[in-house]
């Protein structure tokens, strides 16, 4: 989901009239579609304490460095013991990875190969469409576009396949079509028949998970 200015400039309403710190995880904000904008909060709070995540391993699809960090913005004075435990941490138990950080400046700053990738014709903008339209043309399935990212949370038709317990439909569709997929519960969704998605792998793999699980749903019911 991409907020848009209207519901981020909410959240910073609330945020300040109850002197919250405002914790945005923005490890996305550079695999947007469909020509549309991340708008970082912190941008909308000057005057707010915010703390925004962000790193290199999903925008630049290099998961395996590793390498995050985090922004300090706003109204700093609010939080000077916990900006000094951060250092405290930082410099007690935080070990550099100075390797994998020689390669920030170079990533940030460079040709950003990975916006090919989220146009029409670009490797994750179509598997995404793949992924939506095959699961819209299933019976009992639906699911929103979404507009960044790698992912889907669908939604199972309750009456139509009787999902009582989301990770044991999980099980049973791994069980027999050795397709894994993560349960709705796993993201504290606590209302039965969601699963997510991932539209990451190649168009092929997509195909045949896509096809294993139309074929799954056309007899199941829990």
């Amino acid at each position: 989901m991409l907020y848009s200015r209207e519901v981020l400039e909410e959240i910073v309403k609330i945020a300040r009239e109850f002197n919250l710190i405002i914790f945005a995880d923005e490890i996305y904000d550079r695999l947007v579609m469909d020509g549309k904008k991340h708008i970082s909060i912190a941008s909308l709070a000057p005057d707010v304490f915010c703390v925004t995540f962000s790193g290199l391993s999903k925008s630049h699809m290099i998961a395996g460095f590793r390498i995050g960090w985090m922004s300090l913005s706003g109204d700093k004075s609010k939080a000077r013991d916990y900006i000094m435990g951060l250092n405290m941490l930082s410099n007690m138990r935080l070990c550099s990875n100075v390797p994998a950080q020689s390669i920030i400046q170079t990533a940030l700053g460079g040709y950003q190969s990975v916006e090919k990738y989220l146009e029409p014709g670009g490797r994750v903008y179509e598997q995404r469409e793949y992924c939506y339209n095959a699961l819209q043309e299933m019976d009992g399935v639906s699911v929103e576009r979404p507009d960044a990212a790698f992912y889907m949370f669908v939604k199972l038709d309750p009456d139509r396949y009787n999902i009582h317990d989301d990770e044991q439909f999980a099980l049973d569709l791994l069980r027999d079509q050795k397709l894994l997929i993560v349960h709705g519960k796993g993201f504290n969704w606590q209302t039965p028949g969601y699963f997510r998605v991932v539209y990451l792998p190649r168009l092929q793999t997509l195909r045949d998970a896509m096809s294993k699980l139309s074929n799954f749903l056309s007899y199941y019911r829990q």
